[in-house]
């Protein structure tokens, strides 16, 4: 392991044990305890890259206070022009930044937007209930305006201020305002989300020590055969995957332990968003509460779900919800297509200027647009045995398809990322266009026989009417 990846691994270690004792605090000093904790944590890792974030904070909060109603739309612009200036702060005669001040950078940006998007609806329904004379029955809807204090103890509270998960502005208020923190659930599903942590740890290391990624760049690797190339990818998107399982579910752990995201079940919570509808519970109802508000990863669902667009979903759940309620429903296109694509680039964008996270990103509507077209031209026509026999081929291509994206995604120059594909034949992306023209023809002709069995039926109908019209008529005639 790297000596940042010993640092991430101490942070989440600390946290855990740290967010126990921060149960026993009343919410002021909760507060200022979280934002000391961060801050120290951010000056400790970033020292002089800490000023990064305190500009965007301070950018947001002024963009909020001059113009609410417009402050969703100039926080993107603002947060993400700022990206940009980090991530070229060397063009500049700047020092780079440390990859720690660019983790909390990432996080911050998807704060500072969902902050700015949740003020709006707080002055909005403000105004609604002024109109109606009542109170707004909208869940997750801030109780007020947040002061300047408030938005930096948000942004640096050290609950995940490196390793995420993200979690929206009112998350933050109801874990200041529980009011009863201790006897809320936290040993159990603590150790429940760390129980497989160990596991995924170890074959991290084994199996990164067996298939190092730098192998990928050496020309000796372009002289084994194709199978060992294509396996290849395998390993390494494995070693991706079992790094950021051990991280996210650290990671949660820290905020399961401090509480954070703690609702009942009947608030039926999503993650990053936090609850969806009102709940109040029975005085007299014992109340089960979950975590889900700040689950970042559905491990058993992310490797075995069947379809590329699913396995997006149980994958970074948090910032998952982020696309799809801040950049998604606002894209400059209606097509469904041209709206992922979209959202995508603008995914990409957040990850960083590296080419290989465009060509991983922007490989997955092409991928979603061949699973669709081959559920609706041949799924759709077989029974339920063919319809299984599809879904595991369908889950092995998912499969195979990630491992290519993944690539592109760890290799990051557009050169290395390149040269692996061709040396595999960009195998998925021809695959995936044969998909999208196998269901094009199959649809095609599945159109050809409908109109025509439509038309036979038509002309069988004009026949019979036309027979029961000679037989009215004759009788007459008679």
């Amino acid at each position: 392991m790297s000596p940042d990846e010993l640092v991430y691994l101490g942070f989440i270690a600390a946290s855990i044990p740290v967010g126990f004792l921060f149960r026993y605090l009343s919410p002021p000093v909760k507060q200022g305890a979280a934002l000391l904790v961060g801050l120290t944590v951010a000056i400790a890792t970033c020292r002089i890259h800490t000023l990064h974030s305190l500009i965007t904070i301070l950018g947001t909060w002024i963009t909020i206070k001059l113009n609410w109603r417009s402050a969703p739309a100039i926080s993107l612009g603002w947060t993400f022009l700022y990206l940009l200036f980090f991530r070229l702060a060397e063009s500049f005669g700047l020092p780079k930044p440390t990859p720690f001040s660019n983790a909390i950078q990432l996080i911050l940006t998807l704060k500072m937007v969902s902050l700015a998007n949740e003020v709006k609806s707080f002055h909005l329904e403000k105004k609604n209930e002024v109109s109606s004379f009542s109170k707004s029955p909208v869940v997750g809807v801030l109780p007020r305006e947040p002061s300047l204090y408030d938005v930096i103890s948000y942004s640096y509270c050290y609950v995940g201020i490196m390793t995420g998960p993200f979690f929206r502005y009112q998350t933050y208020v109801d874990w200041l305002q529980q009011p009863s923190p201790l006897s809320l659930p936290g040993r159990e599903p603590c150790l429940l989300r760390l129980r497989m942590v160990p596991v995924y740890g170890a074959l991290f290391l084994a199996v990164n020590s067996v298939f190092p990624l730098a192998y990928v760049r050496t020309d000796e690797f372009l002289e084994h055969n194709f199978f060992f190339r294509f396996f290849y990818m395998i390993a390494v998107f494995f070693v991706f995957r079992m790094r950021f399982y051990s991280a996210w579910c650290g990671a949660e752990a820290g905020c399961i332990s401090a509480g954070l995201g703690c609702y009942p079940e009947g608030a039926q919570s999503k993650p990053g968003g936090g609850p969806t509808v009102p709940y109040s519970p029975d005085p007299d109802t014992p109340v089960q509460y979950d975590f889900k508000t700040i689950q970042n990863i559905d491990c058993y669902n992310t490797d075995f779900c069947v379809k590329v667009r699913h396995g997006m979903r149980y994958w970074n759940m948090t910032v998952q919800w982020w696309l799809h309620n801040y950049i998604y429903p606002n894209a400059p296109f209606r097509a469904y297509a041209l709206r992922a694509g979209w959202t995508m680039l603008i995914s990409a964008y957040w990850h960083g200027l590296h080419v290989g996270y465009y060509l991983s990103f922007l490989t997955i509507p092409l991928c979603i647009a061949a699973e669709s077209a081959m559920e609706a031209s041949v799924r759709s026509r077989l029974g339920p045995r063919g319809q299984s026999a599809f879904d595991w081929v369908h889950w092995f291509l998912k499969m195979r398809a990630y491992d290519y994206m993944c690539m592109g995604f760890v290799l990051l120059r557009a050169d290395d990322t390149i040269n692996y594909w061709s040396s595999i034949y960009f195998s998925i992306h021809l695959v995936a266009l044969a998909c999208i023209l196998l269901g094009r023809v199959l649809k095609g002709g599945r159109r050809e026989r409908k109109g025509a069995s439509e038309g036979v039926s038509e002309g069988q109908k004009m026949e019979e009417k036309s027979r029961e019209e000679q037989e009215v008529v004759k009788p007459k005639a008679e």
